[in-house]
């Protein structure tokens, strides 16, 4: 590895990192098409999709973690909610992981871009009223809550993903959890679905150790610094932000695909 390759796949963990703890959404996101698409530019080997779907399984237990830790004290770790999800995220995830190994390249790439296709139209929905809910009077639907994590756990388990991106959407459209509740519940979801999609990408082969590393390496410096960049930023700024993102990345993924 000479030294563009290390600021490269640096770069895009940070940043990837950064907005995983800012947004809640463990960061494969944005990391998925950058893995793909920035490295040639630079000259540098291809990474496959098969890679990178296991270089950003283990970037994005990681960045949860340091996103976790910067919540902790915050009262918006919502126990049952994370316990619900997590629960199913995980089962899903490692159902999907194992899956993915006999799945085509263009056939991840398009499990990808189906997942962030939706969450750009739910995060383009009216959200009235959740953020006037306090704390401590949040309710769900509990059983609805883990089916949908499940779901999202398959599709996650496939991409090398937490699921973040996904499920940050559905807890704000239909599960109807306030904005600061969900972006830290999130992280604590996407790291037990992580767990099992990055054992899943691990046992089977797919993860590329030495980028691996240096993602994790950024993940613990940028996600503990994207998490108290968020606390700070309106909630309104902050659904406008990953909107846009989710948009940006379903837009570059498809056009990929398509090409």
């Amino acid at each position: 590895m000479d030294i563009t390759f290390i600021i490269t796949i640096f770069l895009i963990g940070f940043i990837g990192s950064y907005v995983s703890g800012m947004l809640g959404i463990g960061g494969s996101i944005i990391n998925y098409p950058m893995l793909l698409f920035i490295p040639p530019i630079f000259g540098l080997a291809a990474f496959s999709a098969h890679d990178v779907t296991g270089i950003s399984a283990v970037q994005v237990l990681f960045a949860s973690i340091g996103g976790i830790w910067s919540y902790r004290k915050s009262g918006h770790l919502n126990k049952t909610l994370i316990l619900y999800m997590g629960i199913s995220v995980l089962i899903g995830s490692v159902v999907g992981s194992f899956g993915s190994q006999s799945m085509s390249e263009n056939g991840v790439n398009i499990v990808y871009g189906i997942l962030a296709l939706i969450a750009a139209v739910m995060m383009f929905i009216p959200k009235k009223g959740i953020d006037d809910i306090p704390v401590d009077q949040v309710t769900f639907n509990k059983w609805l809550a883990a089916i949908l994590a499940l779901i999202v756990g398959l599709g996650a388990g496939i991409v090398g993903a937490g699921g973040g991106f996904l499920l940050v959407p559905i807890m704000l459209i239909v599960l109807r959890i306030p904005t600061r509740v969900t972006i830290a519940s999130s992280l604590a979801i996407t790291f037990i679905s992580s767990i099992g999609a990055t054992a899943g990408k691990i046992s089977t082969g797919q993860v590329d150790f030495y980028p691996a590393l240096i993602m994790v390496v950024a993940s613990l410096i940028a996600s503990p610094l994207g998490a108290m960049a968020g606390k700070k930023m309106n909630v309104k700024v902050l659904q406008v932000i990953l909107a846009l993102l989710i948009l940006a990345t379903a837009v570059k993924t498809w056009a990929g695909i398509m090409s």
